[in-house]
């Protein structure tokens, strides 16, 4: 069987691998040099975490994606995923049906070590942060962050040594149909790539080539900005891990300093709907906020240079969760899409979980990505503005 792969993010290429070690011949285009700069999957880092709520799918997930990445540190030369904790900070008592607390209950019924953390522990193991802001939380030990960039140019390498074409500056085009079925892609330069089946893995650029889900998914920036500290060691672990601060309430999320001292930070929200072909300046208004954030949870940051600012790209779905399935009206042409901002984590099972689709079998967790119709609710209203 053969599949061409549009696209080389995170879902792509790990699908494109997946589908090769089971012996499918597979062709991965990609419209720049890969890995591609501009796509959300290649920054400095990504969150690694099984705090998802009370949502058991995601956790369990989580939970064969950790095992996942300590599989991938040992087989390449340099670990590329660090097991530093996460930390989970409220600014109120931890309490049934918010995030923190529904975390750290499910995290314990399901075996794991969170580590609640009263206001002196606190201020004892993690001194960064104002004393008085944050009196609630956990730490979780099993998290931490990947160098994402550097794990999707290290798949691709994996993908080229597997006997996978990857085609770079190679644009899609248009697909080429037989009736309603699609049977390869044709690219702007007159290529023509046929194939028994189309896996569409373009990320932020899902919605504009796929215009008929403009209803369920669309393109947003959120903001993210990476200062430069003058003493690294300091906003490293132990005492400053990755972190969320009352995250359910505030977006604000972040990491702990790389060794030349850039410390990234993060807002997740509702984002704006953005063009992901233009510019990825964010404005004065996305960064006031940080400013300001600094200066009541992080003081001694308050000041400290910018040193890149960016809009980081989410293919968001009206609920939050992937969307990966076969379009019900096109056959020969699937759709792995959807990343809502929290799919890098899961790298390590993506590719199964891809091509059991791809192949129509069984996976504990299809169902929840499969195509679906939105029906407009009070969870999702926040996400759909």
């Amino acid at each position: 069987m053969t599949i061409v792969v549009v696209g080389s993010g995170v879902f792509g290429i790990t699908a494109a691998l997946e589908l090769r070690a089971r012996r499918w011949t597979v062709t991965v285009i990609d419209s720049v040099a890969v890995p591609a700069r501009t796509a959300a999957s290649t920054d400095i880092s990504k969150v690694v975490r099984a705090d998802y709520g009370d949502d058991e799918l995601y956790v369990e997930m989580a939970e064969a994606s950790l095992e996942g990445w300590e599989r991938w540190n040992a087989r390449w030369d340099a670990a590329l995923y660090h097991q530093d904790g996460f930390l989970l900070l409220s600014m109120g008592a931890m309490e049934p049906g918010g995030y923190e607390y529904e975390s750290f209950a499910l995290l314990t019924k399901r075996g794991h070590q969170p580590q609640r953390l009263d206001p002196r522990t606190r201020r004892h193991r993690f001194p960064a942060w104002s004393a008085d802001r944050y009196p609630d939380g956990y730490f979780n030990p099993r998290a931490g962050w990947v160098e994402s960039g550097k794990v999707v140019e290290r798949l691709v390498h994996d993908a080229r040594a597997a006997g996978i074409r990857v085609l770079e500056r190679t644009q899609f085009a248009r697909f080429i149909e037989s009736g309603t079925s699609i049977v390869g892609v044709k690219t702007k330069d007159g290529g023509e790539l046929r194939a028994d089946r189309v896996l569409l893995a373009a990320g932020a650029w899902t919605p504009s080539l796929l215009p008929h889900l403009g209803g369920v998914m669309w393109t947003t920036g959120q903001p993210v900005v990476h200062f430069a500290v003058q003493d690294p060691e300091r906003w490293r672990p132990p005492g400053f891990p990755v972190w969320a601060a009352d995250i359910a309430r505030t977006g604000w999320y972040g990491f702990p300093a790389l060794r030349d001292g850039t410390l990234k930070i993060g807002r997740h929200g509702a984002g704006r709907r953005v063009d992901p072909d233009e510019p990825r300046a964010i404005s004065a208004s996305e960064c006031a906020p940080f400013r300001e954030f600094l200066r009541d949870s992080l003081p001694a940051l308050a000041d400290v240079p910018i040193v890149e600012s960016r809009l980081c790209l989410y293919c968001d779905t009206f609920d939050g969760n992937f969307w990966i399935d076969h379009d019900p009206d096109r056959p020969g042409l699937i759709v792995a899409a959807g990343d809502s901002g929290h799919g890098f984590k899961f790298a390590p099972i993506l590719g199964s979980l891809i091509a059991d689709i791809v192949e129509r079998r069984q996976n504990p967790w299809a169902e929840r990505f499969a195509w679906r119709v939105r029906h407009r609710d009070s969870k999702e209203a926040a996400r759909a503005l």
